[in-house]
């Protein structure tokens, strides 16, 4: 089975999880900026939680499916329609042969990840599909998506097959799709908000700045920049000074990173962060929470939480837990 792509969209890339175990070799992590989003959609479709999805960002595309298919579009609402019919989030969606899936600007949130049931078959790069750009590896042909693609798709699961035979058989004979009456419940997604509040642990460098830009931190408001993009978010607000500028060496970073650099403007580090970074480390974000900062667009107002390790971890068990109820709960409805 083959996708055409007839438009785009802003910027469309394959992505999964991550490409994990390369960046002794300077080797960027990558992958999709919600990871909750991205893996929802896989296992509504009867995917491994690995298998590559369609990162949307902003505006999505324009897709042609010449063949019957069985999708899940999870994240934020960019208007997806079939024959002008909105195709319902967080939930499996069987669609006709020859129909065209039409995307439009976001309502809410930036970025949504269309999974379809089987995965995307293009080849593995160091253990992941995920495209990063600035290398051009990965992905598809290493780059967005554009105009006249072709994406192939792989067999669906046995699970895949199971949930395609039950949306085709319980639609209107008339209808472009089918789908079911329930969907992923709210209270199982993150707390995705236009001006979110993200927790953080203390940072490596966190005693060496003023307590008064330590107190700003928590306090103030943060806006998203133009200049932010999947590599870092640029912030603004109160500027953050350190008690004495010094020195420093470069350390190892990871997604949600909060480094402060001469300026005293926060950058958050996301998922084409480097894979090292020399400016001071003020602050962690907490897991749980990198779903919401990665929804944030644009002029985005944020404030800061900060919270203790235990509290970190107690947040990311639960999240833990409902992950796994979510699954267990398809495979029963649907095996």
């Amino acid at each position: 089975m083959s996708i055409h792509v007839h438009k785009p969209g802003l910027l469309s890339t394959l992505q999964d999880a991550g490409r994990y175990g390369y960046q002794k070799y300077g080797v960027i992590v990558s992958g999709a900026m919600d990871r909750f989003a991205h893996h929802t959609a896989n296992w509504l479709v009867g995917n491994e939680e690995d298998e590559a999805t369609i990162e949307m960002t902003v505006i999505g595309p324009v897709l042609y499916f010449a063949e019957a298919a069985l999708i899940a579009i999870c994240g934020s609402d960019l208007q997806p329609r079939i024959d002008g019919v909105p195709v319902p989030l967080w939930r499996p969606v069987y669609i006709k042969p020859g129909t065209t899936l039409q995307f439009g600007s976001s309502r809410e949130g930036c970025r949504s990840y269309l999974a379809v049931s089987g995965g995307f078959d293009v080849p593995r790069q160091m253990d992941s599909y995920s495209t990063y750009l600035r290398a051009g590896l990965g992905g598809f042909e290493g780059r967005a998506l554009k105009a006249s693609d072709q994406l192939q798709v792989k067999p669906a699961s046995a699970l895949g097959e199971n949930i395609q035979q039950r949306l085709r058989s319980q639609m209107d004979a008339d209808a472009s799709f089918g789908t079911i009456s329930w969907r992923v419940s709210y209270e199982l997604l993150p707390a995705y908000a236009a001006n979110p509040e993200i927790r953080v642990i203390a940072g490596v460098q966190y005693s060496l700045f003023e307590p008064a830009s330590l107190e700003a931190l928590f306090t103030e408001e943060f806006v998203v920049q133009p200049q932010s993009d999947r590599m870092g978010y640029r912030l603004t607000g109160k500027t953050l000074e350190m008690i004495e500028r010094k020195e420093m060496l470069s350390e190892p970073v990871t997604f949600g990173t909060m480094q402060v650099p001469p300026d005293g403007n926060p950058i958050v580090l996301m998922a084409d962060r480097q894979t090292t970074g020399g400016y001071p480390k003020v602050a962690q974000v907490i897991s749980a929470d990198l779903p919401l900062l990665a929804q944030a667009t644009i002029g985005s107002r944020i404030r800061f939480k900060l919270v203790d390790l235990y509290e970190a971890q107690e947040t990311q068990l639960k999240m833990e837990l409902n992950v796994k109820y979510l699954k267990k709960s398809i495979h029963m409805y649907f095996d």
